[in-house]
């Protein structure tokens, strides 16, 4: 899934939330999503998202695939998922996972969050040297997984989070090989329409790429995108939660215009989860029958 160091269009776009008794979303739902890939206006590949909220916790995954001879940033194929809890407007992951295929190569990998820091780390393979900065140990704390971060909870009381202030932020990101910060400002105020699920008011965020650790420092990403300012995130509502999701990216290079843009954005209901009875559990007392109805 558009890995490597040409991965931060999965990172963006790819890369939910409730909590007990306070959280801004007020109901469980499912966000299905579906995103082109297109450079200068070319389709280059697709992008599929799902995303979960239930009472304290939210789940995410998402894959793809982009190739051609237009596909210079974004190049590869996989899936990534997170899955994690909220404290308020604040979202915590507890477990990442990629797997990523490459020019011909498969990398996997797993990561445990504790206090928004790296707990564990397993790679299926050692990570390549070959001339990329260190991560270090301070580089895995306070930070966030790329599908986490791209997702924003409105403030406990309030269900409008398409507000100028949720700009207004630094998403410290580790992807279990990079390590970088996308700093967002407000841009606009907007309105979208996309073919399928929504059609109504976007945030736009334009985004700059900060690198840290784990890249070349001659990588095609440092040196066309890191440090640019003309990066946009369009942000939609996940209709009945306060909470807000990426529906469109728009990054210029030197080579065009990179673009990802959801042709899908539909929200449902989630049916509340089935009591399970394991064995040994006392079984719930019988309802007394109403008045007038036959003994069973």
């Amino acid at each position: 899934m558009l890995a490597s160091p040409r991965g931060l269009a999965v990172s963006l776009i790819a890369c939910l939330v409730l909590c007990n008794g306070g959280a801004a979303a007020q109901a469980d739902a499912r966000l299905n999503a579906h995103f082109k890939i297109s450079m200068v206006g070319v389709a280059i590949g697709q992008l599929s998202w799902v995303v979960d909220l239930s009472a304290g916790s939210y789940t995410t995954s998402a894959n793809g695939k982009a190739s051609g001879a237009l596909s210079v940033l974004v190049n590869g194929e996989g899936r990534v998922a997170t899955r994690g809890i909220i404290d308020g407007d604040r979202l915590h992951p507890t477990f990442f996972s990629s797997n990523v295929i490459e020019d011909g190569e498969a990398a996997g990998l797993q990561m445990t969050f504790e206090n928004d820091s790296v707990k564990t780390l397993r790679l299926d393979a050692p990570p390549k040297k070959d001339g990329r900065i260190p991560v270090t140990e301070a580089n895995r704390r306070g930070v966030t997984d790329p599908l986490t971060a791209m997702l924003i909870a409105a403030p406990p009381g309030e269900q409008n989070a398409l507000v100028p202030a949720h700009c207004e932020r630094v998403l410290p990101i580790f992807d279990g090989q990079r390590r970088y910060d996308l700093i967002l400002s407000f841009k606009r105020l907007d309105s979208l329409k996309i073919d399928t699920g929504y059609a109504g008011p976007v945030l736009i965020c334009s985004v700059m790429l900060k690198p840290i650790a784990g890249y070349r420092g001659d990588s095609m990403l440092v040196k066309y995108v890191g440090g640019q300012r003309d990066m946009e995130i369009w942000f939609a509502p996940i209709i009945g939660t306060g909470v807000i999701a990426p529906a469109r990216l728009v990054m210029p290079t030197l080579i065009g215009t990179l673009e990802i843009a959801a042709d899908r954005f539909e929200v449902t209901a989630l049916k509340p989860a089935v009591p399970v009875v394991s064995p040994g559990m006392p079984l719930p007392p019988p309802t007394a029958p109403a008045a007038g109805d036959p003994p069973r």
